[in-house]
C-alpha cells in the first residue's frame, strides 16, 4: 500500500503557511495593495514561499512592500484528559 504524498509532507513538518504580502500598485506607488495567499510549506525555511516570492519579483510588476507569514502545523500532538465521571447504561 502506498501512502499519498500530502501525507509524508505533513509527517515531515509542513502545515499551512498564510502570507499577506503587501506590494505597491505600479501605477500608484505611493498606494499599498493587499493579496492573501496559502499552501502548505515546511517551517521555518519556507520554501514554497520563497518560490512564490521570486516568482513575484521576476513576473510581476508591483514591488512587494513587506510580508507577514502564518503557519499552522496540521499533524500536532492530541490533548486528551482522563474522564472524572462514570455513566452506567442498562
Amino acid at each position: 500500500m502506498e501512502t499519498s504524498s500530502d501525507f509524508e509532507k505533513r509527517i515531515i513538518g509542513y502545515g499551512l503557511l498564510t502570507a499577506e504580502i503587501l506590494y505597491r500598485m505600479p501605477d500608484h506607488p505611493k498606494l499599498l495593495q493587499s493579496f492573501l495567499w496559502q499552501t502548505e510549506d515546511l517551517a521555518p525555511k519556507f520554501p514554497e514561499l520563497n518560490r512564490f516570492l521570486k516568482f513575484w519579483e521576476d513576473e510581476i510588476e508591483g514591488r512587494i512592500h513587506s510580508v507577514r507569514v502564518a503557519h499552522q502545523n496540521l499533524i500536532v500532538p492530541v490533548d486528551f484528559r482522563y474522564a472524572g465521571g462514570e455513566f452506567v447504561v442498562h
